[in-house]
């Protein structure tokens, strides 16, 4: 292969969102069977591992389908020409074409791409298709359809907070301090406290918040017996328990330890008007959370402590869907559907905020193309178009940085 090949295929694969080859290679028969085999087998084995799991597989395939149809409906919306629609990347398994575009499906489920021609200085474009190109486009419609992808994301986060709060409730303080797990050998074990148990009082004064029983519990001093009032079921019971000193104390501190877990927080009903204050509110706050998540993952000195073992701090550590399925079937058998679709909230609103750093190919990185092209138009009426030649070496550069951060996150996942 040529080094010009190479060039062009990164160009049209990575920089300019897609591939232009309308002769690309089809998979032949042998290789659709064997993808679809394989991706059934895939999903048979998510469903035995946890159907939670597959819900969150389908729903990521749903968020991708959406991301691409944000782009495509928007550039259509502009007058820009999409030739191509695809889930995943690689040899064709199957295409339709319908009204100029191309719609299919790819052999690597990793993804998905809407290609608009001329997204870029470097794109060969045919002169009568000229006016149809992303280039062209104003500065407001380019910006439009280049941030639509991450704008779906959003909408879809926004859907689904608002309808887990409407139908299942909002996480929040219930007013009640409820164990799930008592550990073995410890004063909680002693006294017969069991999951599941409501902890009322301790010593006769009202516990309300998990918050209100550590901090009674540590200000104790060890070798004192309690007694904690305890609703379990339909029944009230009086438990004592005598604490002693905590195994994760500080040398020198005295603190009470009666060895369970514990929390106040559970779901609350919400009218649909709440849900529809509540959820775009915490949406807000859960961007903000993003995209400080994402800064600090986004650094390279971060992710490489991570690798190495030097850095513990969970805020900073990268992430595939690898950890994300761990974490729906956790949230899937602990908190059913408002717990697995709690999660892909989340990660759509990640994938979001992601997707708009500036970092070429993110969609991000083109926005940042776009904005510089503004500036350096000013008040012209001359369009300026940035020399992609000149940017592939810091496409390069990012995209290894994204490739380390995915390999490293895919380590942690699998090793922890």
């Amino acid at each position: 292969m040529s080094q010009e090949t190479k060039f062009d295929r990164l160009t049209n694969e990575v920089v300019s969102g897609g591939t232009q080859r309308e002769a690309d290679a089809k998979a032949s028969k042998p290789v659709t069977i064997a993808a679809l085999v394989g991706w059934v087998v895939i999903l048979a084995v998510l469903w035995w591992y946890s159907p939670w799991v597959v819900v969150f597989t389908l729903g990521i395939f749903v968020s991708i389908v959406l991301h691409e149809l944000g782009h495509f409906w928007t550039a259509r919306r502009s007058g820009m020409r999409a030739t191509q629609f695809f889930f995943g990347f690689g040899p064709r398994l199957w295409s339709v074409h319908r009204n100029g575009t191309e719609f299919g499906v790819r052999l690597i489920p990793l993804g998905g791409f809407v290609k608009i021609i001329g997204m870029t200085n470097v794109d060969e474009v045919a002169p009568e298709d000229e006016a149809q190109t992303y280039r062209q486009g104003t500065y407001p419609r380019r910006m439009w359809v280049i941030t639509a992808g991450s704008v779906m994301h959003l909408i879809i986060a926004m859907v689904l907070i608002v309808g887990v709060y409407g139908i299942w409730g909002r996480v929040e303080e219930a007013g009640r301090v409820t164990v799930h797990s008592v550990s073995d050998n410890t004063p909680a074990a002693t006294a017969g406290l069991q999951p599941d148990d409501v902890v009322l009082a301790i010593d006769g004064t009202a516990v309300a918040t998990a918050e209100e029983f550590r901090t009674t519990l540590a200000s104790t001093t060890p070798g004192t017996t309690v007694t904690l009032d305890v609703q379990r079921g339909d029944e009230q019971l009086q438990l004592e328990a005598t604490l002693v000193q905590s195994p994760s104390a500080a040398d020198g501190e005295v603190r009470g330890y009666l060895g369970v877990t514990s929390d106040s927080t559970d779901r609350v009903p919400q009218s649909w008007g709440d849900a529809l204050v509540e959820g775009p509110k915490d949406l807000v706050t859960g961007v903000g959370q993003a995209v400080s998540g994402v800064a600090r993952i986004m650094n390279p000195v971060n992710v490489f402590g991570h690798l190495v073992g030097t850095n513990d701090d969970l805020e900073s550590r990268p992430g595939t869907v690898v950890g994300a399925a761990k974490v729906t079937k956790d949230a899937g058998e602990f908190d059913g559907w408002a717990g697995v679709l709690s999660v892909l909230a989340a990660i759509n609103v990640s994938i979001g905020v992601l997707n708009m750093f500036p970092l070429v190919p993110l969609d991000g990185g083109h926005a940042a193309i776009a904005t510089y092209e503004r500036i350096r138009e000013g008040r012209s009426k001359k369009r300026y178009f940035v020399d992609m030649n000149k940017l592939m070496p810091v496409a390069a550069m990012c995209l290894t940085l994204i490739a380390f951060m995915f390999l490293t996150g895919l380590y942690l996942d699998v090793a922890n």
